[in-house]
């Protein structure tokens, strides 16, 4: 038997936006539904949008694509359909992912033969034992900082903190996927 879809629980701010949400909007990128419902309070989507701008700027330690390796698989390992679709149809080509390095984020592991990259194999090690342990290992901090250096181990803890944070969100709230994206798994 199908469970029924679930209802979205907030609705996002729809058009036409005054001009406080419309710069709000502006700054936080294309006007997705998560970034609709954020403006519903201007001053949470001005925080938000510094926190996230900073991540998508060249002042990150995490190159591009480390920064998508950590953003697709906390996403996946959370659930998060929406975030997870949002990501894949707008940046996985830009960083160069394959569909099986999509397959392996999805569900595969760190040893996968599609991760032949130290670093990517690093990340996806810390990744994951994030999400189950809460904390590193002596071991994975060590093969995370010996391949993408301190300053880029510590972003990617509080990214990966963060997506579990956009992770709750789009869960909670049961944002329905974009137009043109597909969940997590989907080919």
């Amino acid at each position: 038997m199908l469970s029924e879809p679930k209802q979205p629980r907030l609705a996002a701010l729809e058009p036409p936006f005054d001009r406080e949400v419309s710069e709000i909007l502006q700054r936080l990128g294309p006007p997705i539904a998560l970034f609709r419902v954020f403006a519903r309070r201007p001053a949470l989507a001005r925080g938000v949008a510094a926190w996230g701008g900073y991540y998508f700027s060249r002042e990150s330690a995490l190159r591009p694509r480390l920064r998508e390796l950590v953003i697709h698989r906390t996403t996946a390992s959370c659930g998060a359909d929406y975030e997870w679709g949002v990501h894949v149809a707008y940046l996985a080509d830009k960083v160069g992912f394959s569909s099986e390095q999509l397959r392996s984020l999805a569900g595969g592991m760190p040893s996968d033969p599609c991760w032949i990259d130290p670093s990517e194999r690093a990340v996806l090690r810390a990744v994951d034992e994030l999400y189950h342990t809460h904390d590193l290992s002596d071991e994975t901090w060590t093969q995370l900082v010996d391949t993408c250096g301190e300053d880029a181990a510590l972003e990617l803890l509080l990214l990966c903190g963060w997506y579990h944070a956009i992770s709750f969100v789009v869960k909670a709230v049961r944002l329905p996927l974009e137009p043109g994206t597909r969940p997590i798994g989907a080919s």
